[in-house]
């Protein structure tokens, strides 16, 4: 009897395909993109596929689409049917121009709704944030009356890449790093405005937790968009050091309370910019101190070989009378404020009027001017004072009951949301690599990376809870025992994993190998969806 084998790796798409199904979003998709046409994929196929794609660890881009499916079980994780040369550009190209004109952020709330129905996933902290991705290409048609899609522009370059166009990618997660809302804008959109827009519309689109806490980094805080929230939407933000009433706060002689963390200390106050009644909260943080001081005697360097620049070309100069030179000495004082000028001197210089060569004759007329001498010292007085004041930052909120040290912890939860955009852009997922040519599709592609980051999110915070509900622990990348695995550890664990097609006598029988004690705890932990396509049900 012939018997065939074929293995298939499967690595961790099994948990990626797992969680997909447990959040239904395929139900969701189909619902708001019906399948158009007997031959055409549905749309969540293709959605599923570029999720795993996004989440594949191959370095492989979006255009690269077919070839990434050559090597896994694609039927296992997508259907019966389904083959990797249905997997192109067309049909990629399709289902993003279907997401576009439904509308990429109403499908991505639909969801969000249709996952927080069954799972309590907490809105007692939202933060919302904004980066932008640079694009390669020309993008001629981003005039603002072409098309209603975003206009892939020149903005502030956040990566540093001031030749490329780019768009910006707006993000709200709760206190657990769970996207809840997401919206791409133009490439060259105010942050100042797009957060307010975002909170708005989150609050329009999602019921939230009466004691919710919107969390933001400074852009939120402009009289405007506090104007706007008023006292109803409570939030917390890092206050502008621009401001003056900020610079005074940064500026002064406080005394601090030292914090339950002796690494910080505070000073507690009241402000109200806007017209609306806030807590200010100065905070010192000795990990900022150090930043701060590293960075200060760095510029205190650069300043000196400025002011010594400086102070040459002022010796280099002639003055007509002593008060002339000695204004030039007050004017070099102000603008190099952390450096003195000692030794002062003040000397006429005789010329002769007429340029002859040899000593001037004794009636022969003389123009006498003045010059500066001098040498360059630290004002070590002004650079004590500011090195007191190094450490210091300033949050705010519209909650003036909130503990001050309360308010630091909910801040520093903005972390969640940086960290999915560092997620995004990491090379090692490719979901950041952008090479379409309409803005449409790249505005829907955007809807399509943050579904990766929740299902990336949603597996690492129902493990991390599954865990400490049992008490189990998995092994980390140093073989210590921890509750809290990063996803992107437990993708690793599962490299390797594969599944084989056995087909004898016209049976087909399926199965995975590799699979080790820790990679089941993992599985049965993450639930059913996730154990079926590792043949353990």
């Amino acid at each position: 009897m012939d018997v065939d084998v074929q293995s298939y790796n499967i690595g961790h798409l099994g948990i990626v395909a797992g969680i997909f199904d447990d959040l239904k979003i395929a139900e969701v998709i189909d619902r708001a993109l019906p399948k158009q046409g007997s031959k055409n994929l549905p749309h969540s196929i293709t959605t599923k596929a570029m999720i795993l794609n996004s989440l594949g660890f191959t370095h492989q881009r979006l255009y690269l689409f077919p070839n990434f499916f050559m090597t896994i079980p694609t039927e296992k994780l997508l259907g019966e049917g389904v083959i990797p040369s249905a997997l192109n550009d067309d049909v990629v190209g399709r289902t993003l121009d279907a997401i576009y004109e439904y509308g990429a952020t109403e499908l991505f709330n639909e969801i969000t709704l249709e996952i927080m129905k069954t799972h309590p996933l907490g809105t007692q902290l939202l933060h919302v944030d904004t980066t932008n991705f640079s694009v390669h290409g020309k993008y001629e048609n981003d005039a603002p009356d072409s098309t209603d899609s975003i206009r892939i522009t020149f903005g502030h370059a956040k990566d540093g890449r001031t030749d490329l166009k780019r768009f910006v990618l707006g993000l709200v997660t709760n206190q657990f790093g769970l996207p809840l809302f997401t919206e791409a804008f133009s490439g060259n959109e105010s942050d100042k405005k797009s957060i307010i827009k975002m909170i708005r519309k989150t609050q329009q689109a999602i019921n939230l937790d009466d004691n919710s806490y919107w969390i933001a980094d400074s852009a939120l805080y402009t009289e405007d968009n506090i104007k706007l929230l008023g006292t109803d939407t409570r939030w917390i933000t890092r206050a502008p050091a621009t401001l003056d009433d900020i610079k005074q706060l940064l500026d002064a002689e406080l005394d601090f309370t030292q914090g339950t963390d002796p690494r910080y200390a505070f000073h507690v106050s009241d402000l109200n910019y806007g017209g609306v009644p806030q807590r200010a909260v100065v905070v010192w943080s000795e990990e900022k101190q150090t930043r701060d001081e590293q960075t200060f005697e760095r510029n205190v360097q650069k300043e000196t070989i400025q002011a010594e620049k400086d102070l040459k070309k002022l010796m280099g100069r002639k003055f007509a009378c002593v008060p002339d030179a000695e204004k030039e000495v007050k004017i070099w004082a102000s603008v190099h404020p952390h450096h003195l000028i000692k030794n002062l001197s003040v000397l006429p210089v005789a010329e002769k009027v007429e340029k002859r060569r040899g000593r001037p004759k004794k009636y022969e007329p003389v123009k006498v001017s003045f010059k500066i001498e001098a040498q360059i010292d630290l004002n070590n007085e002004a650079l004590d004072d500011e090195r007191k004041k190094l450490g210091r930052f300033v949050l705010v909120s519209n909650d003036t009951n909130l503990d001050h040290e309360a308010m630091l912890r909910y801040y520093k939860g903005q972390q969640t949301v940086e960290r999915g955009f560092r997620f995004l852009k990491d090379k090692c997922f490719h979901v950041s690599e952008i090479y379409l040519k309409k803005e449409e599709r790249i505005e829907a592609l955007s809807m399509i990376m943050v579904l990766s980051l929740l299902i990336y999110s949603f597996a690492e915070w129902r493990l991390r809870e599954r865990l400490r509900e049992t008490g189990l622990t998995v092994p980390n990348q140093l073989n210590k025992l921890t509750q809290r695995p990063t996803m992107r550890w437990v993708f690793e664990i599962f490299m390797g994993v594969i599944q084989a097609v056995v087909t004898s006598g016209g049976m087909i029988i399926k199965v995975s190998v590799n699979l080790t004690g820790t990679q089941i705890t993992i599985l049965k932990l993450l639930g059913r969806g996730c154990e079926n396509y590792y043949g353990m049900r």
